[in-house]
């Protein structure tokens, strides 16, 4: 995954749960001002470091907002713990398909929810995962040390494998990250209540498919696909019912600034300016008008997203596999644009919005590449078409 830093728009107000208006004005320019339409209590934003580790930090982070609604109780669960497991499955994948499959820091939700099924979970407490030598995930020599260590027995230099490799490579992990202990929570916690969707034209909708992605590792062909607009329900029905979303999607656009905690989808149609606008807009040269339209003063028209121009995005790869993150509420702006409150894990510390960032409707209507959330949260009518 990569990691992109940007943008700070939301009050602290925002991590106490008190206040249900947000606003905030920027240096210049009328200010982002928001009505808060959603809020979805969680738990306090962490740092993936230098780990690569996206997918466990949101997903856990999923998973202890999922806690706190089923039983009330808060819990820092170990992102680690699940990474640990992960990699060790990935391991025996890469190994089984003779070195030709994908073996990286990297991951997607729901190998959260695998490990889940089959080792469940613990605290930080108990499994931090850190290497001994630093206090955060800092993971640059791990990494290496493992995609190293599996190459060399994927060339199988006595002809066939030995049966001490898997042995091998877990001993190696367990040195670095510790080993995992056994899962002591008890709760009422069910992984296979939790869904991931998409929305792409190249497989039928309502159905599931295989979502190409190189962290999609596992090839699990257990996407469900839908039309874009009813994926924007499905988010919505979930933030208005108390219910958070696991996000995966793409920040390598200009538009995402994490450090001002916005991600935009500018409209730049100068057709579309009223008469005295475009000739401002005209006189401008393309660097002013980029400038402009990237300022992060206040809203700006932004594109109309559509099916086609999804598909074109994902074809391109104009929009890719970047990140994940977790959402966990809704805004609406001045405008009557609708924001989605982001939960990131770049630490509380990476903005000066406590590690959160607001991304426009447009922005996640183009950058989504999939979300998983309770089946539950899942509109009545649109649950039915998938036949859950």
């Amino acid at each position: 995954m990569k990691n992109y830093f940007s943008l700070s728009l939301l009050s602290t107000l925002l991590f106490i749960f008190v206040s249900p208006i947000f606003a905030q004005q920027s240096e210049s320019g009328d200010g982002f001002r928001f009505d808060t339409l959603a809020i979805v209590k969680t738990t306090p934003v962490k740092s993936q470091s230098r780990s690569g580790t996206c997918w466990s930090y949101s997903t856990t982070s999923f998973v202890e907002t999922e806690l706190i609604r089923l039983d009330g109780k808060e819990y820092d669960l170990s992102e680690m713990y699940f990474v640990n497991w992960a990699y060790r499955a990935k391991a025996v994948s890469y190994i089984q398909l003779q070195g030709k499959a994908n073996f990286s820091p990297g991951g997607q939700a729901h190998d959260v929810m695998d490990v889940i099924r089959a080792h469940g979970f613990v605290t930080q407490d108990e499994y931090p995962g850190k290497i001994k030598g630093y206090d955060t995930d800092i993971h640059g020599e791990l990494n290496n040390g493992l995609s190293a260590f599996l190459e060399a027995i994927a060339k199988k230099p006595d002809h066939q494998l030995s049966e001490a490799w898997f042995d091998g490579f877990v001993a190696l992990l367990d040195a670095y990250m510790g080993l995992p202990p056994q899962p002591i929570i008890k709760s009422g916690f069910n992984a296979d209540d939790y869904v991931e969707l998409t929305s792409y034209t190249h497989h039928p909708f309502y159905e599931k498919f295989r979502l190409e992605v190189p962290d999609n590792w596992s090839f699990n062909a257990n996407y469900y696909n839908l039309p874009i607009d009813e994926l924007m329900q499905v988010i919505d029905n979930a933030l208005q019912n108390g219910y958070s979303v696991v996000w995966d999607g793409d920040v390598s656009d200009r538009g995402f600034n994490h450090q001002k905690a916005l991600a935009i989808l500018p409209e730049t149609d100068v057709e579309k300016m009223d008469s005295e606008n475009k000739k401002q807009w005209q006189r401008l040269s393309k660097d002013e008008r980029l400038n402009k339209l990237y300022a992060f003063e206040s809203p700006v028209p932004e594109k109309k997203v559509d099916q086609e121009m999804r598909q074109m995005a994902f074809e391109t790869q104009k929009v890719t596999d970047d990140h994940l993150m977790h959402l966990t509420g809704l805004l609406k702006d001045q405008n009557g644009t609708k924001y989605y409150v982001t939960k990131n894990s770049w630490g509380s510390d990476s903005n000066s919005n406590g590690g959160y960032l607001n991304m426009s409707e447009p922005y996640v209507r183009l950058s989504t590449i999939a979300i998983m959330v309770h089946k539950d949260a899942i509109p009545k009518a649109i649950r039915k078409k998938l036949h859950l």
